[in-house]
C-alpha cells in the first residue's frame, strides 16, 4: 500500500457503526486527510444485557449501515479494515450478521478482544496527543456501549489495560426501569460501576506510578468515543456536532456534574431536545454519564480531554503508511 491510497477503517460496535476514510499525511508529522467520517447509531446488541443474541432489527439496521459505507468505500477506491466489539464478541448468533457483512465488505469483519480494542483506542490517543501522553501518568477511557476499555500509560508507555462489561446500553438495559431514572436505579448503576473499576484493580498503576520521578505528575484523562463526545457537546451548547471544536477541548468535572443533573430530571422526550445530543443516544446516555463520572472521581482528576478519535482512528494509523 503506498501513502496515495485511501484506507477505509469501520468499527462495529454494540451501539454505533463508524467509518473512516482518509490518506496518510504527505509528510511526517502531518495531519490524514479526511475524505469521510460517518457515525450511524444501529443499535446491534440491543439486548446485551440478556442473553447476548444479536437482535434482527439490529442486524438489519447494521447491515443497511455498512451496506451505505460499501458505496463510499468504493467510491474512493480505499483498502477497507473492519473490527466488531462486545456485542460480536458476545453474541452466539454474530454468524447471521457477520456472513452477510463479509459479503457487503468484500471482507470479513476481525472480531476483536478486548485487549486489543484498549490497545486500537490506545495508538488512536498516543497519536492526537502524543505530548501529553509521553509524560507522566494517564489514563485513557473508551466508553462504549457494551464494553468499556481503560488503559493506563506511565511515561508514554501503556503499563495495564483492561475491558470491563460496562457500557451505556448494558448499564441501562441492567438497571433502569423508570424514565426519568430514580434514585435508587441511579444508585445501582454507580454501585455496579464501583465494584467493576475496584475488582479490576486497574487504576492501582496509577499510584505505583506515583512514587516518584516524572510519573509523580497529576493523572490526566483521555476520554474516548459517542458518550464522552455527546457530553462534551451538550456542555458547548452546540446545536451541529463539530469534531473540530469537540476533538481536544475539555469537559470539567463540573460541567460533567451539571450534564448529570439535566439528564437525572428529564424524561425521554426532554432529553432528545437537548442541544448537543443526538436524540437517539438519549435513552442510554444517563448510565455513560454516570460511567464517566465514576471513572474520573476514581482517577482523581478535575477534568478530561476529549478525543473524538477512537477505535476507526487507531486501526488507521495502525494500517497507514509512514511518509
Amino acid at each position: 500500500m503506498d501513502s496515495t491510497t485511501a484506507i477505509a477503517t469501520i468499527d462495529v460496535g454494540t451501539n454505533t457503526t463508524l467509518l473512516l476514510v482518509a490518506r496518510p499525511g504527505a509528510t511526517p508529522g502531518a495531519e490524514p486527510e479526511v475524505l469521510e467520517n460517518a457515525a450511524e447509531i444501529t443499535r446491534l446488541g440491543r439486548g446485551i444485557g440478556g442473553d447476548g443474541r444479536l437482535g434482527a432489527p439490529g442486524i438489519a439496521a447494521t447491515l443497511e449501515a455498512l451496506g451505505r459505507y460499501a458505496g463510499v468505500i468504493a467510491r474512493h477506491r480505499a483498502q477497507v479494515f473492519a473490527v466488531g466489539t462486545e456485542a460480536l464478541r458476545r453474541a452466539p448468533n454474530a454468524a447471521e450478521f457477520l456472513v452477510p457483512a463479509e459479503a457487503l465488505l468484500g471482507r470479513p469483519i476481525e472480531v476483536i478482544d478486548g485487549t486489543r480494542e484498549a490497545d486500537l483506542t490506545f495508538r488512536a490517543v498516543v497519536e492526537s496527543f502524543p505530548e501529553e501522553l509521553h509524560h507522566g501518568r494517564s489514563v485513557i477511557v473508551d466508553i462504549g456501549g457494551g464494553s468499556t476499555e481503560l488503559v493506563v500509560v506511565l511515561g508514554g508507555v501503556p503499563v495495564a489495560r483492561t475491558s470491563l462489561p460496562l457500557g451505556s446500553v448494558r448499564l441501562t438495559e441492567r438497571h433502569v426501569r423508570h424514565d426519568p431514572p430514580t434514585p435508587e436505579e441511579s444508585s445501582a448503576i454507580r454501585a455496579e460501576i464501583r465494584d467493576r473499576l475496584a475488582g479490576a484493580h486497574l487504576l492501582d498503576e496509577l499510584e505505583d506510578g506515583a512514587a516518584g520521578g516524572p510519573e509523580a505528575e497529576p493523572v490526566r484523562l483521555f476520554g474516548v468515543a459517542g458518550t464522552v463526545t455527546s457530553l462534551c457537546a451538550m456542555a458547548l451548547g452546540l446545536s451541529t456536532y463539530d469534531p473540530a471544536r469537540v476533538h481536544g477541548s475539555w469537559l470539567s468535572r463540573e460541567a460533567l456534574d451539571g450534564q448529570i443533573a439535566r439528564l437525572a430530571a428529564a424524561d425521554q422526550l426532554a432529553r432528545e431536545k437537548m442541544v448537543g445530543l443526538d436524540p437517539r443516544r438519549a435513552d442510554v446516555i444517563y448510565a455513560g454519564a454516570l460511567l464517566l463520572d465514576e471513572i474520573a472521581r476514581a482517577a482523581g482528576v478535575a477534568t478530561i480531554r476529549v478525543s473524538d478519535r477512537g477505535i476507526r482512528w487507531g486501526l488507521f494509523f495502525e494500517h497507514a503508511p509512514r511518509p
